[in-house]
């Protein structure tokens, strides 16, 4: 049996950090805004929740020069990100350590319409226009009550300018960039409000090269809001496009990646993505009682072609979301109850001759309960129940029909008033989707995976500091995931199981100081292991997961109208398979930019991968003691823009 060295390490970093308080807390800072965080389905000042969430904002992600959602996570939140094999700057980001299952095991929200898909294809973030984002929310751990299935990792949630839904004056910007691999970008954002109508539109025109043969892609994105508010009510609707075009250059073998990290063994390869998502949404206030609906359709299109042969899909979704939270105190006792409901209907035609149709249909029911005592100390207890209808009429026909429950118990005090500590315990569940439960072993079918999840942490904040540490527990059983030696339905060619016991367990650090209105900087960092518990591969990590990350950020203003932002990201090693039996080596990546700010306008130069190093971080497998199925990624690309704001 392997023995784990990651106790040792856990104990070490909060050391790290204490001796790191003396140098914070001698600054002279600027204070810093409270944070209030919508990801708990109502706004709610984060300072006192029982769990982690992690916030990007705008303005952070504008200074970054970051191009997409998902970049800004990796760069910002230093979150492990693993390059997508459509391009478009789309990467899959990892929440909690389940890697290479990453995007079935956490959710993602967009203006309160969940977006996740319900089969493999994953969830596109880079098709929500970038400028139009007002924040990022990344709730940390277990959202199963109020996100439902698949959230055991934690649940990101994206809200635009126009989906926060407060007052601005009327103006927008408009953005132009070239840069390196042949870059080419273009970006505008409105917004019009009179009278308490308000329109905003977005959008973005994007096309590069990129840094491999056979992987250009074209990227359009548009979206249009419209709304009404007045004092106890707010109605609106949104419509949104985004369409992709790029190669696909395959994946590269340990002698090709290192004769040359830019070739395409696959000249021909290619896939088309068209996204369109339509939806109306509510918010009322009446009394003591706050309502909330979203509903949206969502419609994807995928042509695409590997090896000559064609792989074309069509899916349409339906989501639509009821909440209300009642709020009341009473001597001195304040409790507030969150009610809601969810349903979704998912439909992926798949065409050609061997064409198959894969259906999903849920509905979750959901409450939870809070009470702030007269000292501020917060419990909270939740639960949800949800109905799955799956199937799949590929050969051979089959579905998966099932109810899940979960809940959680969670408590934070505070122990000053700048310390306050939080725990909470609970249940999370998943199902296998349309693709995992329709390509098993013959005759068998998967189990429900489940999690016993548990956290612990802690807040500090004082004037311009904010400081967060939580240890995080998941206990996986029935865990959904692939195994390449499996019997499957075409032979020993792999198949969809469930996994032996496993674990994740680990350690994250939040920090942010502003040592001075003109300098400031942002740490995040972890520590984790995902392992199995029992089974031939006891004591091995799951694949993909590195055991450690951490990001470094800086932002800098020397002078009036000038601005220098960067920072350093660190991943450590990680396995591409679930014999451990090579490795990929762990990587460093910096960026830089200058900005410079006159009248209206902002010229800015930036850098990605500063000091040009090679390095990837998606393999599939093992070729001896070497991963193999390398997707590379890219080289020192700058970039050259002009924003101007009217």
């Amino acid at each position: 049996m392997k023995v784990s060295s990651t106790p040792g390490r856990l104990a070490r970093l909060p050391l790290a950090l204490a001796a790191l308080l003396p140098l914070v807390l001698s600054a002279q800072p600027a204070a810093l805004k409270e944070t209030v965080v919508t990801a708990t389905r109502f706004p709610e000042p984060a300072r006192s929740l029982p769990y982690g969430v992690s916030v990007v904002t705008a303005q952070e992600i504008e200074r970054s020069g970051a191009s997409t959602v998902n970049e800004a996570l990796v760069r910002i939140l230093g979150l492990p990100g693993r390059q997508d094999l459509f391009g478009g700057g789309e990467y899959n980001v990892d929440l909690r350590g389940f890697g290479i299952t990453a995007d079935s095991n956490q959710v993602i929200v967009l203006d309160g319409v969940r977006l996740t898909e319900a089969d493999l294809g994953g969830t596109r973030l880079s098709g929500i226009p970038i400028e139009s984002v007002d924040r990022i929310e990344v709730l940390r751990g277990s959202g199963a009550v109020l996100y439902g299935e698949g959230a055991t990792g934690g649940v990101v949630v994206i809200t635009t300018k126009a989906g926060a839904g407060r007052d601005r004056p009327t103006g927008g910007s408009v953005y132009g960039g070239i840069g390196s691999w042949g870059l080419r970008d273009l970006r505008a954002n409105a917004h019009l409000g009179a009278g308490g109508f308000s329109l905003d539109a977005s959008g973005q025109k994007r096309r590069a090269d990129n840094h491999r043969d056979n992987f250009k892609s074209d990227y359009d994105a548009a979206a249009v809001t419209g709304q009404w508010a007045g004092d106890n009510l707010r109605i609106g609707a949104r419509l949104s496009r985004d369409d992709l075009d790029t190669g696909l250059p395959g994946g590269l073998t340990p002698g090709q990646y290192a004769a040359n990290p830019r070739q395409t063994l696959t000249p021909d390869d290619f896939a088309a993505i068209d996204n369109e998502r339509v939806g109306v949404f509510a918010e009322a206030q009446l009394g003591s009682w706050q309502l909330g609906l979203d509903a949206a359709r969502r419609d994807k299109r995928l042509r695409s072609s590997t090896g000559g042969f064609p792989f074309d899909y069509d899916i349409d979704a339906t989501n639509a979301s009821l909440r209300a939270r009642h709020a009341s105190t009473i001597a001195g006792i304040a409790n507030s109850l969150v009610l809601g409901m969810d349903t979704a209907h998912w439909n992926r035609e798949r065409l050609g001759a061997f064409g198959s149709t894969a259906k999903q249909t849920s509905r979750g029911f959901y409450a939870r309960d809070e009470v702030t005592l007269p000292a501020g100390t917060r419990l909270s207890a939740g639960a949800r129940t949800e109905r799955f209808d799956k199937e799949n009429d590929a050969f051979p026909p089959t579905e998966l029909d099932d109810r899940l429950n979960a809940w959680e118990l969670g408590a934070s005090h505070p122990v000053t008033p700048d310390v306050t500590v939080y725990a909470r315990v609970g249940r999370s569940f998943r199902l296998a989707n349309v693709d995992e439960f329709s390509f098993t072993t013959p005759g068998v079918q998967l189990r429900p995976q489940t999690s016993r999840d548990a956290e612990v942490g802690a807040r500090w904040g004082r004037e311009a500091s904010r400081v967060e540490v939580r240890l995080f527990r998941n206990a996986l059983e029935n865990e959904i995931g692939f195994d390449p030696t499996g019997a499957g339905p075409f032979g020993p060619f792999g198949a969809n199981v469930n996994l032996d016991p496993t674990r994740r367990v680990g350690l994250e650090i939040d920090a942010s100081h502003a040592f001075t209105s003109a300098f400031a900087v942002r740490v995040n960092g972890s520590v984790r292991r995902a392992t199995f518990r029992s089974g031939p591969f006891e004591g091995n990590d799951l694949a993909l997961v590195p055991r450690r990350t951490l990001a470094v950020r800086a932002d800098w203003t020397p002078l009036a109208g000038h601005r220098v932002t960067g920072g350093v990201n660190w991943v450590s090693s990680q396995h591409p398979e679930l014999g451990n039996t090579c490795t990929m080596p762990s990587y460093t990546t910096a960026d830089l930019r200058y900005a410079y700010e006159w009248r209206n306008a902002e010229f800015s130069l930036g850098a990605t991968n500063l000091f040009d190093r090679q390095y990837f971080t998606q393999a599939f497998a093992c070729a001896g003691t070497q991963p193999s199925a390398i997707f590379p990624e890219p080289g020192r690309a700058v970039t050259a823009a002009v924003r101007v704001k009217f």
